[in-house]
């Protein structure tokens, strides 16, 4: 399993290639641009070929980019819903150029309209945006937080099986949102019961990517709120299950818990000996 951080990049695209190097990462997640407004500064040619070819001579893979957190694709709301759309492609076209494997998307909310129209709109919008050679796109499971879609992973399998089960779509599973939205994924049981969801409804081979994160808030809070591993509510037994799991143990897997340089460097220490056979 190659671990990683969500790492900065202020202060230059290459800063977090930096920044996961000194934390021991061996995969890295980043914002192409800043995730809470809808502006954005064209990728420098030069800058993104410094960090394309740095990115591979450092050994850091899958090369992860995450949405801004503004778009929406499941809204009824037809300026934003475009709005969101562009964002969408304008980010596959940065991927492509900084040669990023993976594009992680919140789903979006419906704001209490039809969760089916929401899906749909979803749908549509990835269709466009596969039109665009790029990464391939995971849709991130939510904590169904409000009216947000993609908490049950039944609507995850839907919104892919419209848009016409392309390749290059797939799933991110994030832990604290999979516990939150109400799987008790922190046992071998539960753990199970999600996969075997997985497996019906969207298919293990589109599991791509895992967000390695605890709960701070208990199984089914619909609450949103991620904390360092084995310090919440899924704890270490829950991760230890989670990461020697056949299915799983082989993925990429990203944390995005708190930043804190001496919680970051506890972090991958916990998941790397959580991961080793020899405990």
């Amino acid at each position: 399993m190659r671990f990683g951080f969500h790492c900065s990049i202020a202060g230059g695209l290459s800063k977090s290639l930096d920044r996961a190097k000194a934390l021991g990462c061996d995969t890295l997640q980043f914002f192409t641009r800043n995730p809470r407004g809808w502006g954005y500064t064209p990728l420098d040619p030069r800058e993104a070929e410094v960090f394309y070819f740095r990115a591979r001579e450092m050994d850091l893979r899958p090369l992860v980019v995450h949405m801004p957190y503004l778009p929406n694709l499941a809204s009824n709301d037809k300026l934003l819903y475009q709005r969101s759309l562009e964002s969408l492609k304008v980010e596959v076209e940065r991927c492509k150029v900084l040669g990023v494997d993976y594009l992680v998307t919140h789903v979006g909310t419906s704001k209490g309209k039809s969760r089916k129209d929401g899906i749909e709109r979803v749908a549509q919008a990835l269709m466009e945006a596969l039109d665009i050679s790029g990464p391939c796109i995971l849709l991130e499971n939510a904590a169904g937080q409000g009216s947000e879609l993609g908490f049950q992973v039944v609507e995850l399998g839907k919104i892919i099986r419209i848009a016409g089960r392309d390749l290059r779509l797939g799933l991110c599973f994030d832990t604290a949102h999979a516990f939150q939205a109400g799987y008790p994924i922190h046992t071998a049981e539960g753990l199970e019961e999600f996969l075997d969801e997985v497996s019906y409804w969207v298919g293990l081979e589109c599991l791509h990517l895992l967000h390695l994160n605890d709960s701070r808030t208990p199984l089914g809070s619909r609450v949103d709120r991620h904390w360092h591993i084995g310090e919440g509510c899924i704890g270490l037994r829950g991760f230890k299950g989670i990461m020697r799991h056949p299915v799983l143990k082989d993925l990429p897997a990203i944390m995005e818990t708190p930043w804190s340089l001496r919680w970051d460097k506890r972090n991958m220490a916990r998941v790397r000996s959580l991961a080793s056979k020899e405990i």
